[in-house]
């Protein structure tokens, strides 16, 4: 597809800015709108001026790695979930990339202690949502008309420190040919006082949110992995 053609010059200039000094690479940063621009950033500015952290609730859409890097060059750096790759090596030139300017990671094993301590910094966390994941980390709520096991930790981080959930999405733009790195206003949380249900009820938003982009931008889902892995019991494998 046309766009994925587009995401080189984006990776070599990741490269050639993550060899600048901060300073200069900040200043280059504000030349390469001509490739990658904020849609709505007042949506982001509004959660963060709140104070209590916000959750950029994305997914692997378009280039969701430009967006944070070119998030970070705005003078917004921020942290990322992240699953360590499998190969070492990969995983610490992948590393090294992500974290040019500022961005840091935290790893899977330290995601509720990493995003607490995060969002009581008042830090920005991205948090890539379309994975399948397993009881007890993943709820089952619906994807498509289908019981899907999705996280549930950016629920639960939510509703503990009242951080602000923001849909942030890296959207190639076929018009402008350009990346546009999307923020919606912040999600409007469930809150009936039964924290399960509560988890639940917004994970099943966030995921809606997710189902709206895949419809919207189908073509820029880049997930091929198997959403829907995992059944709720008694029900048979999809795959």
């Amino acid at each position: 597809m046309r766009y994925k053609l587009e995401y080189v010059p984006a990776l070599l200039l990741v490269r050639l800015i993550g060899a600048l000094p901060r300073p200069l690479a900040r200043g280059v940063g504000f030349l390469i709108g001509g490739l990658v621009y904020h849609l709505h950033p007042e949506n982001f500015e509004a959660a963060e001026k709140r104070g209590k952290g916000v959750l950029f609730l994305t997914g692997h859409f378009g280039g969701w790695e430009i967006g944070s890097f070119f998030h970070s060059l705005m003078g917004h750096p921020m942290q990322i979930v992240v699953r360590p790759l499998d190969n070492p090596y990969v995983d610490a030139l992948v590393a090294r990339y992500r974290g040019l300017h500022g961005n840091t990671m935290i790893g899977k094993q330290e995601f509720a202690r990493g995003l607490i301590a995060a969002m009581r910094d008042n830090a920005t966390v991205g948090i890539l949502m379309d994975t399948n994941m397993t009881p007890p980390q993943g709820v089952f709520v619906d994807f498509f008309g289908i019981p899907a096991c999705t996280a549930s930790g950016l629920a639960r981080v939510a509703l503990h420190t009242g951080a602000a959930v923001v849909p942030a999405f890296t959207i190639w733009d076929p018009v402008l040919r350009k990346y546009r790195v999307e923020f919606d206003r912040a999600v409007e949380l469930v809150r009936t006082g039964d924290n399960e249900a509560d988890t639940v009820a917004n994970t099943a938003l966030f995921t809606k949110v997710i189902e709206e982009y895949v419809r919207r931008y189908p073509d820029q889902w880049l997930w091929v992995h198997r959403r829907w892995k995992t059944r709720p019991a008694g029900q048979r494998p999809l795959y």
